[in-house]
């Protein structure tokens, strides 16, 4: 193509010096009209714009960039190269967010090289470094060069929320690069190594190291072999390490861009990590090994010191800390190392950490008065008394956070209830906490100026009076989950009183003035303490509720006919007495409705106390409820569902990810079949009861590629092995109870070729004898979960094998033969003081029954 544009002779030879040279000098074409260029048409056409528009319509982009950049190079236009690196260098200092695709930097990165561009390399690595986690998140991430990817994690800009995601992210580019052609093969695997050797796997979590060895066998074994050394004990190493001044590879990546700080799952993790990544690089060895072996239980105002003197690095961007599943952090240093390092911090989360006290909280809402949301969420599965539960740890930190606790108190750290501090908190997580008791509520009220949203979910020791005091002061509240609780009448009676503070109280409805007028969330499943006249009076009073679990309660058909709400989103009614006459009035009011749970609400088949025939329209009725105004995500049923046609269920399914199917319906099997045409997004499925055969099911693990659980329970059918021979790359959870007698230990072994578990539950297969432990902890070494029950004589022998999964947080061995021998094994675990065995990480739930 052929361009031809007048321009200033003048300015040409002015700005550029290849018209300089060529128009202004002896060349032939200094006398001619016009001039004929070998430049690339678009770059050409850029670089004239540039100069001969006006400078306020014409900007610099990442579309126009390379163009701009080639053309400048080849007319050599000196102020244009200068305005180009200006603006790359800037595009990483404007924003902290990514504000350039990454499709765009990859381009650039091929471009330097082969037109002796240096800024480019230079700004590259540390603009993705920094934006990493949005990088990683990109499709283009696995195309990124592999010199480019190594500039990026080595720089010290290096921004993740975890060193989990930096992992995964190498993993899923090395998987990718294996399937490239564009290397050789001994390259590549040179690169995956050099790449995989850039994690400090001594801070990635336990079950997640013990997954990768899955495809990296080396890699994985040799990072669950340095978080069990270090478990043992971590602090003798971290002093090694500060002796040998090679503290790096220990310390959290904490930069100026940080946001987000997830640690959950590392046992291995101590307060000497999380102290050591604050502190600045350059302190002598000397002070370093002070510090590290000064953080324990006795010391906190001597270290407290020790902090101020070493002037701790401030990460004023970090919102988000979650410290889950970190059994050996001393809370008390960590309330000490969150309130010197994380100024700006706004959501902490410590589920599933039983050391974290009551009294802990309290001084965390003292130390650090700027967080507004609290999550200390522990297990809420129910534990029968007749279950042994081994624990190594508790007993001892227990007296720990006791002495905490008189550390804070001869402070004088504690407030007042009207202390102003207190204002921030809006969201507090307490769900499953047992140790919560009426006289904490109360203590709770302090927040009433600002608490919005509180989770006591199975916390048994709170009675109904103290729940309701705790309403009775925290009146803003609108978002509450009491599901297990001994929340009741009285609880009802003060969300549905009077309130004389209201803002509301001259609001055109009559229910304004109350409490539950306001409601946008409420969970009771299984709060048994409730009148049917008390949960009329209820549900009458929510006009805006959007989430609503009203799940094994007295609700019937009065109460139900009573909401009148039209916001909801969520709604599980799930094992009342409801029947269609008050449910579909619900559904046919909330076009919003995305999760539907009805399972076990055997009364949907009765209209005004009388069965309707099933060869009537009653179940097309139901069905045409829903599927005319809804479109769910998340449905539970189980009674009154059952459709005989696909297109029954499209388009109202369609969005569909969560779904289970339970006694009362049973689907037909072009159904089930369709299930993955029906809901393209789903991720779980659940079916109980239901007539299965190996077409369905293989079906369902070919075509359902988002499919990460998939449970089966007491399902009828002709399954066979060939069910699960096909590859299911997405599968977590599996859970065959009942419904695969068949299986052997070759079946066992083509399931772990097939899928990646972290849960498995086997029920009735009689055919599995002591090699399927082995089988099961080389296959998944990453299994979290694991339930056996009347499994043949897989524990004939012990159970040695299964704790070889050193992931595994809890077993369940239930009619399994000669568990006499594995009682012991379970003591020598616990008791063994050893220090040339290898450590092991008990599961924190072990239960067993003969």
């Amino acid at each position: 193509t052929v361009l031809a544009v007048r321009a200033d002779r003048s300015r040409l030879i002015e700005s550029s010096s290849y018209f300089r040279a060529l128009l202004g000098g002896s060349f032939s074409e200094s006398g001619s009209g016009y001039v004929r260029i070998s430049c690339d048409l678009a770059a050409a056409v850029q670089v004239l714009r540039y100069l001969f528009e006006p400078p306020a319509s014409f900007a610099i982009s990442h579309h126009n960039f390379l163009p701009l950049l080639e053309g400048a190079l080849f007319l050599a236009v000196e102020s244009l190269l200068v305005d180009c690196e200006r603006w790359f260098r800037t595009v990483r200092s404007r924003n902290p967010s990514m504000v350039v695709p990454l499709d765009f930097i990859i381009e650039a990165w091929y471009f330097a090289p082969k037109h002796g561009v240096t800024f480019v390399e230079d700004v590259c690595p540390g603009y993705l470094a920094q934006n990493f986690v949005q990088v990683i998140s990109s499709r283009s991430f696995v195309h990124i060069p592999y010199d480019l990817l190594c500039s990026t994690i080595e720089s010290p800009n290096l921004t993740v929320d975890s060193e989990k995601q930096l992992c995964e992210a190498i993993l899923s580019w090395v998987s990718a690069s294996r399937q490239s052609c564009e290397q050789s093969v001994s390259n590549s695997a040179d690169n995956q190594l050099s790449l995989l050797s850039k994690v400090r796997v001594c801070l990635l979590p336990l079950g997640f190291a013990a997954g990768t060895k899955r495809n990296c066998f080396e890699f994985g074994n040799n990072a669950v072999c340095m978080i069990l050394n270090l478990l043992k004990d971590s602090l003798q190493t971290l002093l090694h390490t500060v002796t040998d001044d090679n503290l790096d590879s220990y310390r959290i990546r904490l930069t100026e861009y940080s946001k987000k700080i997830v640690l959950s799952g590392c046992p291995q993790l101590t307060t000497q990590f999380l102290y050591i990544s604050a502190l600045p690089t350059d302190l002598d060895a000397v002070f370093k090994r002070t510090i590290v072996s000064d953080v324990n239980d006795g010391c906190l105002n001597h270290y407290n010191g020790l902090v101020k003197k070493a002037k701790t690095l401030s990460f004023r961007n970090v919102r988000i800390v979650d410290l889950s599943k970190c059994p050996n952090v001393h809370f008390g240093a960590v309330i000490l190392w969150m309130k010197w390092t994380f100024p700006e911090l706004r959501t902490f989360i410590a589920s599933y950490c039983l050391l974290f006290q009551f009294e802990d909280l309290q001084c965390l809402l003292l130390r650090c008065p700027w967080i507004n949301e609290i999550n200390l969420s522990i297990d809420t599965s129910i534990i029968l008394s007749k279950y042994s539960i081994i624990s190594s740890r508790s007993e001892v930190r227990r007296d720990v956070n006791r002495n905490l606790s008189s550390y804070y108190m001869q402070s004088g750290l504690y407030g007042t209830s009207g202390n102003p501090v207190f204002s921030n908190i809006s969201k507090l997580i307490l769900e499953g906490r047992n140790d919560i008791t009426d006289m904490n509520l109360l203590e709770i009220s302090m927040l009433k100026s600002s608490l919005c949203y509180i989770n006591i979910k199975h916390c048994t020791l709170l009675t109904d009076d103290g729940i309701s005091t705790l309403l009775l002061n925290c009146r803003k509240m609108h978002s509450m989950v009491l599901s297990y609780t001994s929340f009741g009448n009285h609880s009802i009676q003060t969300l549905c009183s009077l309130d004389p503070s209201d803002s509301f109280s001259y609001h055109k409805d009559e229910h304004a003035h109350v409490m539950a007028f306001r409601l946008q969330e409420l969970h009771l499943e299984g709060c048994e303490g409730i009148s049917c006249a008390a949960m009329s009076q209820l549900v009458s009073n929510m006009n805006i509720v959007k989430s609503l679990c009203l799940r094994e309660t007295s609700l019937a058909d009065g109460a139900l006919c009573n909401f009148v709400g039209s916001s909801l989103e969520y709604l599980d009614i799930s094992e009342t007495v409801v029947s269609m006459v008050s449910l579909a009035p619900v559904i046919r009011r909330n076009s919003n409705l995305s999760c539907l749970k009805t399972a076990g609400c055997r009364n949907l088949l009765f209209e005004q106390g009388e069965v309707q025939s099933t060869s009537g329209n009653k179940y097309g009725r139901f069905l045409q409820e829903i599927t005319s105004t809804c479109y769910l995500e998340d449905v539970e049923m189980g009674w009154a569902f059952c459709p005989v046609r696909v297109d029954d269920l499209i388009p109202s399914f369609s969005k569909v990810r969560r779904m289970t199917v339970g006694l009362g319906t049973t689907l037909p099997e072009n159904i089930l079949h369709a299930l993955p045409e029906i809901c393209p997004f789903l991720e779980s499925l659940v079916l109980r009861f239901q007539v299965i055969s190996d077409r369905v099911v293989r079906n369902l693990l070919e075509s359902s590629t988002n499919l990460q659980v998939l449970c089966l329970h007491y399902c009828l059918g002709n399954l066979t092995s060939f069910s699960f021979q096909t590859m299911a790359p997405a599968l977590r959870i599996l859970r065959l109870q009942w419904v695969t007698p068949w299986i052997t230990n070759d079946d066992l072994t083509i399931l772990t070729q097939n899928c990646n578990l972290v849960e498995l539950l086997l029920s009735g297969c009689k055919l599995l004898d002591t090699s399927s432990q082995e089988i099961i902890s080389s296959g998944w070494p990453n299994l979290a979960c694991l339930q056996l029950e009347e499994c043949g004589q897989i524990t004939l022998d012990g159970v040695d094998s299964i704790l070889d999964c050193k992931a595994l947080e809890e077993v369940l061995l239930r009619h399994t033969v000669s568990m006499k021998n594995s009682i012991p094994m379970f003591n020598r675990a616990i008791t063994t003081n050893n220090p040339a065995e290898e450590a092991r990480i008990l599961p924190s739930k072990i239960r067993i029954s003969s």
